[in-house]
């Protein structure tokens, strides 16, 4: 009974990871369900935090957001006050559609979009470079957008199950 669940699951995922937009009745018929409990599913699976929420994907360069850049940052001081200060303040950035605290060489990855270079200098020079908290940034321009990301795989044997991950991320909150 288990592995069916899961295999329900996450057939209910890929589908909807593929289009956000199924009818109830689609999805059931794509995943191989009744209307009910493929509701049922997705209902359980929105309530757990699985599926977070349900977005367009949107062509940035069709919007007039030609540049997409990742900023490698590393900031004054390590202490987790700092770096939470950091993150706040980088979450009010428009151009940041994304931050990532990392290990390595630096402390946050930021991918950035702007509409052409002239813009992203600007932005560079007037808003990331006079967030105080910055010791040193590094940028690197995406020449060509090879695979964009489209959703996460879930084909890997052996991970735990959507319901199974939430139930961890849970158990290991502070």
């Amino acid at each position: 009974m288990g592995s069916d669940f899961e295999r329900a699951d996450m057939r209910i995922l890929q589908a909807l990871q593929a289009d956000g937009r199924l009818t109830n009745q689609s999805l059931a018929d794509k995943v191989g369900l009744s209307t009910s409990p493929s509701w049922r599913r997705v209902r359980h699976l929105e309530e757990t935090g699985v599926i977070l929420g349900y977005k367009a994907v949107l062509d940035r360069k069709a919007i007039g957001l030609g540049v997409l850049a990742f900023v490698r940052v590393k900031i004054d001081s390590h202490n987790e006050e700092e770096a939470e200060a950091f993150a706040e303040e980088v979450s009010g950035i428009d151009e940041v559609v994304a931050c990532y605290s990392i290990a390595g060489d630096a402390d946050f990855l930021l991918q950035v979009v702007s509409a052409d270079l002239d813009a992203y200098a600007d932005f560079a020079m007037s808003t990331l470079r006079r967030l105080p908290r910055i010791k040193e940034m590094q940028t690197t321009f995406v020449l060509k957008e090879i695979k964009a990301f489209d959703g996460f795989p879930l084909k890997f044997a052996g991970a735990p199950t959507p319901v199974e991950a939430v139930a961890r991320r849970g158990r290991n909150k502070p």
